[in-house]
């Protein structure tokens, strides 16, 4: 063997040794910062929010471009008000309509009222008249028994009474009509007021169809696509616009059964991007489904049992999110790291790069 070939036998030998020490060095201390950590992959999700129309029509405007960032309540489509606005002008017109009838039937009751006041007005004369009569008949029976008047003068008075008495009645079944009539009239009032109610609940309705047409964002967030265009005719809760509420933040991942029964809501979690690996985004468990996914039929053996999978939801804090509303993105890949006791500390490279 020649020196040249000794050489190289021995740096080979001094890099295999360097190697092994770096392989037990890597076992014996990468596994360390994840001790009381479990882990899981994910991706960062948002909640998806639609902007809808309430009815069917054709778009008008949109307003907001995709990637815009809205705020709650923020107008971001118009759609046409033509066949509402006119809508509007017909449901107007009936209840002037009916307001105009309403004064009319009113105006008609006000008379009919009128008018039993002058039929107890009548009764009240006939039944004056009836009281004389009635007594001129008893003088007249009178005198006529004792001789001093003639039996026909009894006769004529005795028909005066009778008269009397039919024109009594007659002017009571006259106030009976004027109630009746009262009530008459009374009801066709209820009923125009009812129209009027009618025809205002159909204006109002219209204008709330018409303030609708304005679409408004629900919730703050960023816009991310359109699903149609102006002039696109869409139908009743046809979408318009996709936006994401960046405020609503988190990263969705599995855990196994071992480990998921030792976390609770609230549990900390650490999210590391696969797009910005040197930092730690804090979260917190916000969610633990309570049927495991993955799940064999029939669970029988422990290694079955093994194979259970449920889902958690890390959720990012509002704050953070508010601070660093413009670099949240959806969608992106990474792993969460679940603190399963409490009382141990985080690795440093999951608390030196924490995102604050």
């Amino acid at each position: 063997m020649t020196v040249q070939q000794k050489k190289w036998l021995i740096r080979i030998a001094v890099a295999l040794a360097i190697a092994v020490l770096a392989l037990l060095a890597l076992q014996r201390y990468a596994d360390r910062p994840d001790e009381g950590l479990a882990s899981g992959n994910g991706r960062i999700e948002a909640t998806e929010i639609d902007v809808a129309a309430k009815i069917a029509g054709r778009i008008k405007d949109i307003l907001a471009r995709e990637g815009d960032f809205v705020k709650a309540g923020q107008v971001v489509a118009m759609m046409d008000t033509d066949v509402l606005e006119a809508q509007l002008r017909e449901a107007e017109a009936r209840r002037q309509q009916a307001q105009s009838d309403t004064a009319i039937a009113r105006s008609q009751l006000v008379q009919r009222e009128s008018e039993k006041a002058a039929a107890l007005a009548v009764v009240g004369q006939r039944e004056a008249e009836l009281a004389v009569a009635r007594k001129r008949l008893a003088r007249s029976t009178t005198l006529a028994a004792e001789g001093a008047t003639s039996q026909q003068e009894e006769d004529d008075d005795r028909a005066r009474v009778q008269s009397g008495s039919a024109a009594v009645a007659a002017a009571r079944a006259q106030v009976a009509a004027s109630e009746a009539a009262i009530v008459t009239a009374r009801e066709q009032v209820a009923g125009k007021e009812s129209a009027i109610e009618a025809a205002q609940a159909t204006v109002e309705r219209i204008q709330a169809d018409i303030r609708d047409s304005a679409l408004k964002s629900p919730r703050s967030g960023r816009i991310q696509y359109r699903v149609a265009q102006p002039g696109e005719v869409v139908g009743a809760g046809g979408r318009v616009l996709s936006l994401v509420d960046l405020n609503d933040v988190y990263m969705t991942f599995f855990l196994p059964t071992t480990v998921v029964g030792k976390v609770a809501l609230g549990t900390e979690v650490r999210l590391v991007l696969d797009t910005a690996p040197q930092y730690a985004i804090p979260a917190k468990v916000s969610f633990i489904a309570d049927v495991a996914q993955f799940t064999p039929k029939t669970v029988e053996t422990a290694s079955e049992r093994e194979k259970l999978m449920f889902r958690v939801r890390a959720q990012i804090p509002v704050e953070l999110l508010q601070k660093y509303i413009t670099q949240v993105k959806t969608g992106l890949p990474g792993v969460a790291y679940v603190r399963q006791d409490p009382n141990a500390e985080w690795p440093s490279r999951l608390r030196e790069k924490l995102v604050q």
